[in-house]
């Protein structure tokens, strides 16, 4: 008999989000993605982060996709996740999914 799917994970990460810690984040973000359909990101508002952390985001967002699961922040970029995105010039090309997941905006007409 199968075991039941737990649906959703929230993992609540440190406030260091920096290529030395990538490695464990992916090992958390991949360890919540056996046996769950929704993975939940919540980043302090303090925390500090590097592109290497917004490129595991952006890798981690297409793998949910690509096997029909559900990978969202709790809440809007902001602080240094937000600046970082600004600098690497991810804004400036956001799509209306990547508005949707980075900062949480809807598109209206």
């Amino acid at each position: 008999m199968d075991t039941p799917k737990q649906y959703c994970e929230s993992i609540n990460l440190p406030e260091a989000l920096s290529i030395r810690t990538v490695s464990e984040l992916y090992s958390k973000f991949a360890d919540a993605f056996q046996g769950r359909d929704t993975i939940v990101i919540g980043i302090p508002e303090s925390a500090e982060a590097d592109l290497s952390f917004i490129q595991l985001i952006e890798s981690s967002r297409r793998q949910a996709k690509a096997e029909g699961k559900t990978f969202k922040l709790s809440a809007p970029a902001r602080g240094s996740v937000l600046k970082v995105l600004d600098r690497a010039g991810f804004i400036d090309s956001f799509d209306q999914e990547d508005s949707k997941f980075w900062l949480h905006k809807e598109v209206t007409l």
